[in-house]
């Protein structure tokens, strides 16, 4: 696939992916909206962080090294092998959900069963929920690496719309039955989940609709087999996995962090850690439903474009210029939108948890905790772009040398964690994540700055907006400030609404400055990214 079909096909992936994004977090906040108001703190703080770090955990350590490995470009790479590969998820899922399905079931405290009943059966349904999910990773990877883009979408929105809708209907209708509710809906998300993976590629190929350059024109191409010719792994691809999976349990501990220090040590009870969640899910809205996605995205397109392990000097020119190009111009796309996040998420943030959950989350350490959350949003947009890069392009031997700092990032993070906790409550999370996501950024910075530094290019120069943007940010930063002292903190809802309405003004001030002084970057999106009309998209 050549460079500018790549690039695109990865922009339209991240459009695809930023539309999906948004109607999770949107089906993510009507449930939780539907289900606060009929299960207790208690039983929402088990649910989103006792029992889904154990998924995400578990699915994290079982698949991401695969994936990484997989998604490599490698030279003369044999799908047959891949797909062996992929399957190995499988028994790996099987092996970690028993590990830290034991922890979770004996080496935790468990929830006062009078309270919350039936933990040990969440704990075996979220466990199988990993499982079952592995089950379609094959397809997942094939997916990704021939930018299936709409599949994707439609498998992960439909699975999770299934799950909130089950889970409303059983809170509301059979509430006595409570944690039994949500693994319910969990498994049905997963089978959902995998049964459209398996569904859309049977009725692909038995209807050949797809073409003639893909690889796979069997059902049975989807299934490990043994090569009469080739080894039943390839064995770089073996290696690679060893090497990421070693990165792959540090980087879960650096981002779930928070979740394990409160599920390992308690320094929270389970309602507190209930309301915590919903204000980290409403924090996350932009990395998960704006950076995420271009993060996906961009790592496939560098990995696609650049070899692993190869100086500069010995990637192909066109590669070197597009690759450079995209990663300047993404900089600064992400930078400048953290920095938005940042100015209105200051005098917004009140607002925006009184009108979500009432005093419920308005009151007490919410707001702060939301406002520290701004900044650090600004630092993940950064940490995303450059890391990925990183990642996609680093030797086997760096990402070896790499492992140990993830180590070292890791204590960092625990440490801070347990220590900034004691003095600023929540807020310690917030801050000791921020100081992590920042050591990681210095990281990746350095590694860039020598992976260019015998060039002519300066993709780095993408984290400086222009001098007009960042004082069209800062006015409207005194001014919505100005706005939420005199209108919103003691206003009545036509204040509020006033609030609201300056807020926006300044918002539509600041994307002008944007788009008048930021040409070149808007230049580039429209024409580089969608400028081009591609053929067929699957």
């Amino acid at each position: 696939m050549k460079g500018q079909d790549l690039l695109a096909g990865a922009a339209r992936a991240a459009t695809y992916n930023m539309a999906l994004q948004l109607c999770i977090r949107m089906m993510t906040f009507i449930l939780n909206g539907v289900v606060l108001r009929y299960i207790s703190k208690e039983l929402l703080g088990v649910v989103n962080v006792r029992l889904t770090l154990l998924y995400t955990t578990t699915l994290f350590i079982a698949t991401e090294s695969f994936d990484q490995a997989c998604l490599s470009k490698i030279e003369n790479k044999d799908w047959r092998q891949v797909v062996n590969q992929m399957w190995l998820t499988f028994p790996m899922s099987i092996v970690v959900c028993f590990i830290f399905g034991s922890i979770w079931m004996y080496g935790l405290e468990s929830p006062d069963p009078e309270s919350i009943p039936y933990y040990g059966v969440g704990v075996l349904c979220f466990c199988l929920n990993t499982i079952i999910t592995t089950l379609a990773r094959p397809h997942f990877i094939i997916g990704q690496c021939h930018l299936f883009n709409r599949l994707r979408v439609v498998s992960v929105a439909l699975s999770e719309l299934l799950k909130c809708v089950v889970a409303a209907f059983l809170v509301i209708y059979f509430p006595q039955w409570g944690l039994i509710n949500f693994c319910i809906a969990q498994l049905v998300c997963a089978i959902s989940y995998s049964a459209i993976y398996y569904a859309v590629f049977y009725m692909m190929i038995k209807n050949k609709d797809l073409e003639e350059t893909f690889v796979f024109q069997s059902v049975r191409d989807f299934f490990p087999r043994i090569l009469p010719d080739k080894p039943f792994i390839d064995q770089r691809l073996a290696s690679l996995t060893g090497s990421f999976f070693k990165q792959s349990i540090f980087k879960q501990i650096l981002t779930e962090g928070e979740k394990y220090v409160m599920t390992v040590f308690g320094v929270f009870n389970f309602g507190d850690q209930g309301v915590y969640d919903i204000i980290n899910n409403l924090g996350s809205l932009a990395p998960r439903f704006i950076f995420q996605p271009i993060e996906e995205s961009g790592r496939l397109f560098f990995s696609s474009l650049f070899t692993r392990g190869q100086s500069l000097q010995l990637q192909s020119k066109d590669s070197i210029e597009l690759v450079t190009s995209v990663l300047q111009h993404l900089l600064k796309t992400v930078t400048l939108i953290g920095c938005i996040i940042l100015v209105f998420g200051q005098p917004y943030a009140y607002l925006a948890l009184d009108l979500y959950g009432g005093s419920l989350l308005s009151s007490g350490a919410g707001p702060l905790l939301l406002r520290w959350y701004c900044l650090y949003v600004l630092l993940l947009a950064v940490n995303g772009i450059t890391e990925c890069f990183y990642f996609s392009i680093m030797s086997k031997e760096e990402i070896d040398s790499y492992n140990h700092k993830m180590l070292l990032f890791s204590v960092i993070l625990l440490g801070s964690s347990l220590f900034l906790t004691q003095i600023f409550g929540s807020v310690g999370f917030v801050l000791a994540n921020s100081i992590n996501i920042g050591c990681r950024i210095l990281q990746s910075v350095w590694f860039i700055h020598n992976f260019y530094k015998d060039s002519s290019y300066q993709p780095l120069k993408g984290f400086l907006p222009s001098f007009s943007v960042l004082g069209a940010l800062a006015l409207a930063y005194c001014t919505t400030a100005l706005s939420e002292y005199y209108l919103c903190c003691d206003g009545g809802n036509l204040y509020k609404l006033l609030h609201i309405a300056i807020g926006g003004l300044c918002l539509l001030c600041v994307l002008v400055t944007i788009v008048i002084r930021e040409r070149e970057l808007v230049q580039f999106v429209t024409t580089r990214l969608w400028g081009r009309k591609i053929g067929k998209t699957n």
